[in-house]
């Protein structure tokens, strides 16, 4: 798969994925004879798995620490998910602090509701 197609596909920018791969989120990628990135399938199953991850919160250098650790192998897998455990309970405040937050406008609009209600507004 070519980098414009798999940058439409993930909706990423062909720089984010040149980008991944500098800093050794994925990759290196095989380049064809005229130097074009070419995708594999497990190219595109890394890209997935840092998009998602990306989106979640997780910094460059977590993400690096983890792909290393995964690279070198079944060694890691004490390590791997010691880091993914304490992504999880990271993550899991961010969501706990969306959520009051989510409550307190959904709270604070039915107060409008109410308010509107009763002057006929």
């Amino acid at each position: 798969m070519l980098i414009s197609e798999v940058a439409e596909k993930y909706e990423l920018t062909q720089d984010t994925l040149r980008y991944y791969e500098k800093e050794g989120l994925i990759g290196p990628i095989q380049k064809g004879e005229n130097g074009i990135r070419n995708y594999t399938e497990n190219d595109i199953q890394r890209i997935e798995f840092v998009k998602c991850m990306r989106s979640a919160g997780l910094g460059v250098n977590v993400l690096r620490k983890y792909i290393k650790l995964f690279d070198e192998g079944d060694n890691t897998l004490h390590e791997r998910r010691e880091i993914l455990v304490e992504q999880r309970r990271l993550l899991k405040e961010k969501l706990d602090a969306m959520q009051e937050a989510y409550d307190k406008l959904n709270f604070k609009i039915d107060l409008y509701d109410k308010n509107l209600l009763e002057k006929n507004l």
